[in-house]
């Protein structure tokens, strides 16, 4: 029998490539899916097959422009034949305080984190049904308490939640649907200062960051979690239960 196939998106780096990497390792052939990222997808791509040849195939698109989004879908279950987990790992993040907030923001903001998930769930359910698989989303714990300043984002994310359980009662019983909320993982690839890092880990009762293995570790376990549906797994040392000032 042919190994099972987890379609990421996003998965040239940072947490998708985490992500890639534990589900290779696991068994799984990989269809990692980039957008600019392509050295960093083609070397990912590289030093998998090398581990194990012809394991992971690549498949580029804009997951913002619906216009993409079929093709992409298409390309990544024509790569092994079939999808035993999708993981809406791509995401956007960046400000948009209220005054500033353009329609590229929103194409980009919602594009990303919430029209594409949506689509590409839509559009490999039947591929997904035949393997009674799953869909693992990436949401964030600020889709519940949300992010001054991103409002688009928390918004995106909160759209997110919502669709994961909702898809999730209505794929069932042949395909689980949950979601995993990271926490501070890594710092945003736009820096903050020290300061401004402090003020994070002081919100966390775990007093420091994640890492990005933390969270592959949490979409391998639901892959596997077959009684587990509907449920948005917060992996974040604590940050969502804390009360402010009193981590």
């Amino acid at each position: 029998m042919s190994r099972p196939v987890a379609f990421i998106t996003g998965g040239a780096k940072r947490i998708g490539a985490a992500t890639a990497n534990t589900l290779h390792q696991a068994g799984y052939n990989l269809v990692l899916h980039y957008h600019l990222s392509s050295k960093k997808a083609q070397a990912l791509a590289d030093h998998l097959n090398q581990q194990r040849a012809d394991s992971v195939k690549l498949v580029r698109g804009d997951l913002c422009e619906l216009s993409q989004l079929q093709a992409i879908g298409e390309s990544a279950l024509a790569a092994f034949g079939r999808i035993d987990a999708l993981i809406n790992n791509a995401s956007s993040f960046f400000p948009t305080p209220v005054g500033t907030i353009t329609a590229a923001d929103w194409h980009s903001l919602v594009g990303s984190n919430m029209q594409a998930p949506l689509f590409l769930s839509q559009q490999l359910t039947p591929a997904l049904q035949q393997q009674r698989g799953v869909i693992i989303n990436m949401v964030d714990i600020h889709a519940e308490k949300p992010l001054k300043n991103h409002t688009v984002y928390c918004m995106a994310k909160a759209g997110l939640v919502a669709m994961t359980k909702s898809l999730a009662q209505e794929l069932a019983p042949d395909i689980r649907v949950n979601g995993v909320a990271p926490g501070a993982i890594l710092w945003p690839e736009n820096e903050l200062n020290e300061a401004e890092k402090q003020d994070v880990l002081a919100l966390i009762p775990a007093g420091r960051l994640g890492d990005v293995g933390d969270i592959a570790g949490a979409i391998a376990y639901l892959i596997q979690a077959d009684y587990v549906t509907g449920q948005i797994l917060a992996v974040d040392g604590g940050r969502s239960i804390a009360t402010p000032g009193k981590a």
